[in-house]
């Protein structure tokens, strides 16, 4: 199962983002961001709350209760394949 550092790693990266500049925007530290991407620690709430509204995403997502929506407009059979790969690898781990 894919935990919360992860998913706000990928995030990040999204955003193209340091965790320097993430950490800013959250009024937190840059080894704040780190714990929480190599799990070694949980955000409080309020910080749960406010990575989830940064992001735009719910906490029930940042948590691992719901899965994100994907789309695959504009995308080839292949591309699709590839996605569901690596979702199959991802659950097995």
């Amino acid at each position: 199962m894919v935990g919360l550092g992860v998913r706000v790693r990928a995030l990040r990266i999204e955003k193209h983002l340091s965790q320097v500049e993430l950490a800013k925007r959250l009024g937190i530290s840059k080894a704040m961001v780190s714990a929480y991407e190599l799990e070694q620690r949980s955000p409080s709430y309020d910080i749960l709350i406010k990575l989830a509204a940064f992001f735009s995403v719910s906490t029930d997502y940042l948590l691992g209760l719901e899965k994100p929506d994907i789309s695959y407009d504009g995308l080839s059979d292949k591309e699709i394949r590839a996605i569901m790969n690596i979702i199959d690898v991802i659950k097995n781990k």
